[in-house]
């Protein structure tokens, strides 16, 4: 992946960003498919990393899932302290943060899909256990018109 001011000079004519959370601090950035591949590797460490937003929370923008297909993670936002726009599917996404990897409870899931989220696995108690990425600063790129 290119450095941060690399990725967003690349941008290509007319395309459109916009900044949420915290300034992006100097780091490691890390390919997606990485990360999702060692999670635990990258655990303790902030770093940096991009991907497609596939989905974003339909009802506040309190979440979004960026990779492709099945290398996809969900992304929130640290201490709930920003939210990306419902619409935010489609775009580019430049993340700076945590990755974990979390049990969400059968409430809790049920929850997230009715704002339009997808679980590759359940278990049989409804509950489900994925790799999030905990955002302190995102960046959303759009294509020009």
């Amino acid at each position: 992946m290119a450095p941060p001011a690399a990725a967003a000079a690349a941008a290509p004519p007319g395309a459109r960003s916009a900044s949420y959370g915290a300034a992006f601090e100097p780091g490691p950035t890390v390919a997606l498919a990485t990360l999702l591949t060692n999670p635990k590797a990258y655990a303790e460490r902030s770093v940096i990393t991009e991907g497609h937003v596939q989905r974003a929370c339909s009802n506040r923008g309190c979440w979004m899932e960026i990779g492709e297909g099945e290398k996809a993670c969900r992304v929130t936002f640290k201490d709930y302290g920003f939210f990306v726009p419902t619409d935010s599917a489609g775009a580019q996404a430049r993340v700076q943060g945590r990755i974990t990897t979390q049990r969400i409870e059968p409430a809790r899931v049920s929850h997230l899909e009715g704002e339009g989220a997808k679980f590759k696995r359940r278990e049989s108690d409804g509950s489900a256990t994925e790799v999030q990425f905990i955002a302190s600063a995102v960046q959303l790129t759009r294509a020009g018109p």
